[in-house]
C-alpha cells in the first residue's frame, strides 16, 4: 500500500493481492485514527458481501470469485474492544456491468484500489445493541 496525506485526508492505493480489510485496519492502528470516513473505488478478486437480516441476526453472505469492478466503497471507522471497526458497504460490477452490492466482509485487490480517508476528531466507539443484535455507533 502507498499513501499521502492531502490536506484534512489521506489518500491510499493499495496494491494488486493485499487484502482490503486488514489493509485498511493496519494503516488505521498505525496512523492512530479515532474514526472517520472513507471512500473508494477500484478492482477486486475473491470479493464476499452480506446483507443481514434483522429478524434472524445473521448476514448471509456470497462470495464473488473472479475480478469484479469496485464501483463505490463508502464507509465508517469506530473502535471496539480496542480494534478498529470498519463498516463498508460496497458496489461491485462484473463484465456485463451487472451491479451487485451489500456489506463488504473480505476481498482482494485486482488491479488497484484507491481510497480516501478523512478522519474524525474525536474516537468513536461501537457497542452491541440488543435489540438489532449489532455493534452500533455510540454517539
Amino acid at each position: 500500500m502507498r499513501y499521502q496525506k492531502n490536506g484534512s485526508y489521506y489518500q491510499l492505493r493499495l496494491e494488486r493481492g493485499e487484502e482490503i480489510i486488514p489493509t485498511l485496519s493496519n494503516f488505521i492502528q498505525d496512523h492512530r485514527l479515532k474514526s472517520g470516513i472513507l471512500l473508494g473505488l477500484g478492482a477486486g478478486t475473491d470479493l464476499k458481501l452480506g446483507c443481514y437480516n434483522l429478524k434472524k441476526r445473521t448476514y448471509h453472505q456470497r462470495h464473488f470469485k473472479g475480478e469484479y469492478e469496485i464501483c463505490s466503497l463508502v464507509g465508517n471507522i469506530a473502535w471496539a474492544d480496542n480494534e478498529p471497526i470498519l463498516h463498508i458497504h460496497a458496489v461491485i460490477s462484473n463484465e456485463r456491468l451487472t451491479t451487485y452490492s451489500g456489506h463488504l466482509f473480505a476481498g482482494k485487490v485486482a488491479a488497484t484500489c484507491e481510497i480516501a480517508i478523512l478522519p474524525g476528531i474525536k474516537k468513536l466507539k461501537r457497542e452491541l445493541e440488543p435489540d438489532s443484535g449489532l455493534k452500533l455507533l455510540q454517539l
